[in-house]
């Protein structure tokens, strides 16, 4: 694959979790988070994006998340569950980012706010329809997924580079 070809990423925040009396990384999905869950996979899945890897969180509520997210695609990406994803500053994301394969065309990151808002907004120096507006207006809630192009290599990554194709949220 050449390195001009574009490039996807799928930037998907975990859905609602809960608040029981556990570590923060072991906070389980609410019910509503069990139920937006599927329907964030069944919309990934009418973006078309047949996904190369996806990067996940290791908390317990992202892992839910892509279990319940993953079996509405038509099929299943490589899945790498990344530490790093765990409270990753936007710097974080970027180098996850800039590490990925350039055999990897189109990347799927399940992670945590305020990381996905802050690398959606970043990243999305350009914005087809009103997509720009609604992620900037949002608070990038659970469950939502912002999909944005790039030109060029993933090592080549950096702020104002990409495209917002599209931005979704369940509740919207």
């Amino acid at each position: 694959m050449s390195v001009e070809t574009p490039r996807r990423i799928v930037l998907l925040r975990h859905a609602k979790a809960d608040w029981p009396d556990v570590a923060d990384h072991e906070r389980p999905l609410a019910e509503r988070g069990r139920a937006d869950a599927p329907v964030a996979g069944r919309r990934l899945a009418e973006t078309g994006i047949a996904f190369d890897l996806a990067l996940c969180s290791t908390a317990a509520r992202t892992r839910e998340t892509w279990k319940l997210a993953v079996h509405e695609l038509p099929s299943r990406p490589r899945t790498v569950y990344e530490d790093r994803l765990y409270d990753a500053t936007l710097g974080d994301l970027l180098a996850l980012v800039t590490e990925t394969s350039d055999e990897v065309k189109d990347l799927l990151l399940i992670g945590h706010n305020p990381g996905m808002h802050a690398l959606a907004d970043a990243l999305s120096a350009r914005a087809e329809g009103d997509a720009l507006g609604r992620l900037t207006a949002s608070a990038f809630p659970t469950s939502a997924f912002a999909v944005i192009e790039i030109a060029g290599s993933w090592k080549t990554v950096e702020p104002d580079v990409g495209t917002l194709l599209e931005y979704w949220a369940p509740h919207d």
